[in-house]
């Protein structure tokens, strides 16, 4: 019985966070696109996820374009299949690795940085202050992130494609030597609007699930420090493994046949 105990327990448990995770989603995207709005706040908020994010995103990106055309000319090589290299490339890169890889490296970044700045203030009881100050922390904390995750991470990834392509020429013309112009001309004649505009929703919702898993689990930690790390290290956790879940799920419903 203890054993049965423990299970039900547990999907209780579960079942508890989902309804208390959905509540709160749907509570922040009513009041996000309900005025009053905090422009400068959500601009702040914009820099931060977009803006300083940018280097370990380009870096991610490159490296991974460096490294896919690498590991694909090896691979490739075999089958005598050389050219096939720059579809393989700028794919992978559109579709799914570069949404990806910069939404894991904006959740290690921005979401612990979130769930920080939120779960401080709600030990050191600034967001009772707000709600005192007739202020909705929903509106001045949790929207503008909300905001600014879903803008700016679609904006970073489409960078993040045109660098990891740049790195997948460089490597291929440098040290596997292509000739550049054909390089350049399979690369655009194969890419597709589809394969750029999936990745690009692709990441729309991944900026929106980091945003809100950092700003739930701020603004629900407790606990005093270990409280607040605690809230860090499962917003980082659940973001990872939400962007998994929903890549699957986009991918589906846009190439499903």
């Amino acid at each position: 019985m203890n054993f049965l105990q423990t299970i039900g327990r547990t999907f209780l448990s579960g079942l508890e966070a989902i309804g208390r995770v959905t509540l709160f989603t749907l509570k922040s995207v009513l009041l996000a696109i309900q005025p009053p709005y905090y422009p400068r706040l959500i601009l702040k908020q914009m820099i931060e996820i977009g803006f300083y994010s940018l280097p370990v995103v380009g870096m991610t990106a490159i490296f991974t374009g460096m490294v896919l055309a690498l590991q694909t000319y090896t691979g490739f090589s075999r089958f005598s299949a050389e050219s096939a290299i720059p579809n393989v490339v700028v794919i992978s890169l559109t579709r799914e690795l570069g949404p990806v890889l910069a939404g894991l490296m904006v959740a290690g970044r921005v979401g612990a940085a979130m769930a920080a700045e939120l779960g401080t203030m709600r030990v050191t009881e600034q967001i009772d202050a707000l709600t005192t100050l007739s202020t909705n922390p929903f509106k001045y904390l949790v929207a503008p992130r909300l905001i600014a995750g879903l803008i700016m991470l679609p904006v970073l990834v489409l960078i993040a494609d045109i660098i990891g392509v740049a790195g997948g020429y460089l490597v291929s013309v440098v040290k596997l030597n292509f000739n550049h112009a054909t390089y350049l001309k399979n690369t655009v004649d194969f890419v597709q609007t589809l394969d750029v505009i999936s990745g690009l929703v692709k990441a729309g919702v991944f900026g929106f699930i980091v945003a809100l898993m950092g700003c739930y689990h701020g603004y629900h930690s407790h606990g005093g420090a270990q409280g607040v790390g605690k809230a860090t290290t499962n917003a980082v956790v659940t973001a990872s493994i939400l962007i998994l879940i929903f890549n699957y799920i986009v991918t589906e419903l846009f190439f499903a046949r």
